[in-house]
């Protein structure tokens, strides 16, 4: 528990401090606050100008990015937004489950460790920002901050940019907390568990079990792979740990990308051209996709995946699509999430 009080022996007008928590930070992709025209820019442009997603050279990329595909994109993003968007609450899907993800880890937390863990989240790019959740951390006691990206597989452009910018928040605070960071949890059993669990449950409700299960991760350039990124690996593995635990071979599920963009190649085979081949060449006419790089459903799987790919398979001849939903905030996903936090505070709190 907290406390707010001047140091031992301070003189009487030494402000008081409050200290004595340990703070976890979850932090994902992030999200714009609205599908309009302007809050797309500003987030498009905050994605977009990040240095670890696209590294061309500022002065090639700025002028095509300010002069040309943001005057373009913010629009067609927005109607894919705008499709998903959650009506009820005022705020995209990735925004409302991630709240939800964090009440339910917080009263884990809390259950197992009292009221000496504050939990939040933050977003890498909107709201809320990394540097103000780190701010109000500080400000409300916390000696020692946990900083948990919510991406399974490591990547440069997704874990390593939301370090990046926790760091730069440390940068600004006069009297930085002890701070740590958790690493990428691709072949956690409990995370393994958790996905096996979501398929199994999905394929139980099916009146016929789908022919092949599609494991779609997000692209990246293949260039990347090339200069030392270890995400390609680690999506592989959590395949085949996958298919181990659930007791399958080979022929039942493949690994595929998604969401390329630009002129150079990435990682394939793209998941979009991986499924309407399986139809049309495989006369397979049942799939199901699921999605274990995202911690939490958002436009790349409830657009991209439940509009855009299942259009692809059906247009060439498949009938049966079924999208197996993120783990989102899922009992036994928050469970691997907590014991995961507890692993990582060792020696931090008991």
């Amino acid at each position: 528990m907290s406390q707010v009080t001047r140091p031992p022996h301070a003189p009487t007008e030494h402000p008081k401090i409050a200290r004595g928590k340990t703070g976890v930070l979850l932090a994902n992709l992030g999200t714009p606050d609205d599908y309009s025209y302007w809050p797309m820019r500003r987030y498009l442009n905050e994605f977009l100008s990040d240095k670890r997603v696209i590294d061309y050279p500022a002065w090639k990329w700025q002028p095509l990015l300010q002069l040309i595909i943001l005057t373009k994109r913010p629009f067609s993003s927005g109607k894919a937004y705008e499709s998903i968007w959650d009506k009820e609450n005022g705020e995209s899907p990735l925004m409302v489950i991630t709240k939800e993800q964090t009440t339910k880890i917080a009263e884990t937390l809390t259950e197992r460790h009292s009221d000496h863990v504050m939990v939040d989240f933050c977003m890498r790019y909107g709201n809320p920002s990394t540097i103000s959740k780190v701010r109000e951390m500080v400000a409300a006691g916390c000696e020692r901050i946990l900083f948990f990206p919510l991406y399974p597989q490591y990547a440069g452009a997704t874990t390593a940019t939301a370090n990046d910018q926790f760091f730069r928040a440390l940068m600004k605070e006069k009297w930085q907390p002890a701070a740590r960071t958790v690493s990428a949890y691709f072949d956690h059993p409990a995370y393994i568990e958790a996905l096996a669990q979501s398929v199994e449950a999905s394929y139980a409700m099916q009146p016929e079990r789908p022919e092949l299960l599609v494991v779609s991760y997000h692209g990246m350039p293949k260039r990347y792979l090339m200069e030392g990124d270890p995400y390609h690996c680690q999506c592989q593995k959590t395949t085949r740990l996958l298919k181990e635990r659930l007791g399958w071979d080979d022929t039942e599920l493949r690994t595929t990308f998604q969401s390329q963009f630009g002129p150079e190649d990435w990682l394939q085979p793209y998941t979009v051209e991986e499924v309407a081949r399986v139809a049309a060449e495989e006369g397979k006419k049942s799939i199901a996709v699921i999605a274990p790089a995202f911690s939490a459903d958002c436009i790349e799987t409830l657009e991209e995946i439940n509009e855009e790919i299942k259009e692809s398979f059906e247009h060439a001849g498949g009938e049966h699509f079924l999208y197996i939903p993120c783990l989102n905030a899922d009992q036994a996903h928050v469970g691997a999430l907590c014991d995961i936090i507890d692993e990582n505070l060792g020696g931090w709190v008991s």
